[in-house]
């Protein structure tokens, strides 16, 4: 039997990205789920002219603190399950399916899936660990099979914020995220107090979302910088709450470093300048030293819900359309699949054109997954650049990749 789940959206000033979340997570197939979204005026507003918003928790939030308004979301959560996802992703069909699954087995408190990139095909997470410095390490696992993982005190298990979860007694004994991360390193100080209690957690290749890195007061559209200062505090606040005192200053320098070259990266390929450069280091050290005055580890316990589960429909069971076709006839199969997808089906549209363009994938307004690229051009992009497809094997060969994630 399925465990019941609650998902938290939490969203500011994107409202446009959070309807194409809930789009994408109306379309999961999981018999079991609710949705709370913890968001802005803006955000609630976008909500309230939605079909389905008398069957989502609403909860209202308008401060820059990831960790507090993801609290709110689990004081209101009443599964046995917290799944997050970021406003600014998109689940597949079968993302809760997955994520879920591992948590049969007693000891898995947490658990943790693969995130997708801009390009809809690229993987831009998968397993990672991280130790008491907040750097990251990759760890090969089965790219089909969830693992479970037993972390040491000092280096734990890495999962993303926006592709996560807990069971919910677990991390409401736990008082939820610290709120004293306010942006960057929220669910990595979580995954660092889950080791010290030595749960285990489960990475999972197949619960997948695609991220977009939406544009936000931190960064621009294409990713570029503009204020540090945040993640500055976090990394300081990070390295007092986790890392030993004698390699604090350290860990701090090397951080420092890490993101001057980041940013000369940025410069060198022409979204900043020296000025810009300079003005982002002088905001990551003075979130730095913030960061060192900062309260740690404000997390009473989170009471359960005072509201019963909300279950939302989904999509269990639901109908997998794909359609395909070329590019000179993408207008009318673009039409007819947003057709189906309002009638309840999943729908994958294939358009190709001539030649050898790499492959994207997005998932419209309209709910259905579109990809597009060259006959002949890869979608893996460590695929062969270019490779002889005739039509009907080409599409075949795309549908199965997704299978096992879309259904």
């Amino acid at each position: 039997m399925a465990l019941p789940v609650s998902i938290v959206v939490v969203s500011r000033h994107r409202p446009a990205a959070l309807m194409r979340c809930l789009t994408g997570i109306s379309q999961l197939d999981y018999p079991g789920f609710e949705v709370i979204v913890v968001a802005c005026p803006a955000g609630l507003a976008a909500l309230a002219q939605r079909a389905d918003a008398d069957l989502i928790k609403q909860v209202p939030y308008d401060e820059p603190n990831i960790s507090a308004a993801r609290n709110l979301g689990i004081s209101r959560a009443a599964g046995e399950i917290v799944a997050f996802i970021d406003d600014d992703a998109v689940p597949e069909p079968l993302w809760l399916t997955h994520l879920a699954a591992p948590f049969d087995s007693a000891e898995v408190a947490a658990a943790g899936g693969f995130v997708i990139g801009r390009n809809g095909i690229t993987f831009q997470w998968t397993a990672r660990t991280v130790d008491a410095t907040g750097q990251a390490t990759p760890l090969d696992v089965s790219d089909t099979q969830p693992t479970v993982l037993h972390p040491t005190p000092d280096r734990a298990i890495k999962t993303e914020g926006t592709n996560m979860a807990l069971r919910r007694d677990v991390l409401a004994r736990m008082g939820g995220f610290d709120p004293a991360f306010r942006f960057y390193l929220d669910e990595t100080d979580l995954n660092l107090r889950l080791a010290r209690r030595g749960l285990a957690t489960a990475i999972v290749p197949l619960a997948q979302v695609h991220h977009g890195f939406a544009e936000s007061a931190r960064r621009a559209p294409d990713r570029t910088p503009r204020d540090l200062t945040e993640i500055g505090a976090s990394q300081q606040a990070f390295l007092r709450k986790h890392c030993p005192k004698e390699a604090r200053a350290t860990a701090w320098d090397r951080f420092v470093g890490d993101q001057r070259a980041r940013l000369l990266g940025y410069m060198q390929r022409g979204p900043l300048d020296p000025l810009d450069v300079r003005r982002l280091m002088r905001g990551l050290r003075r979130g730095g030293r913030e960061g060192a005055e900062r309260i740690l580890d404000r997390c009473p316990e989170i009471p359960r819900a005072a509201q019963g589960f909300l279950p939302y429909p989904g999509r269990p069971g639901a109908p997998r359309i794909r359609l395909s076709g070329r590019i000179w006839q993408a207008a009318s199969l673009r039409r007819t699949a947003a057709a189906k997808a309002a009638e309840g089906a999943i729908v994958s549209l294939y358009i190709m054109s001539p030649g050898s363009r790499y492959h994207r994938v997005a998932f419209t307004e309209s709910g259905v997954w579109e990809q597009t690229g060259g006959l002949f051009g890869r979608s893996l992009r460590k695929g062969r650049i270019w490779q002889a497809w005739n039509f009907q094997r080409r599409v075949d060969s795309e549908v199965l990749r997704t299978q096992n994630v879309r259904g």
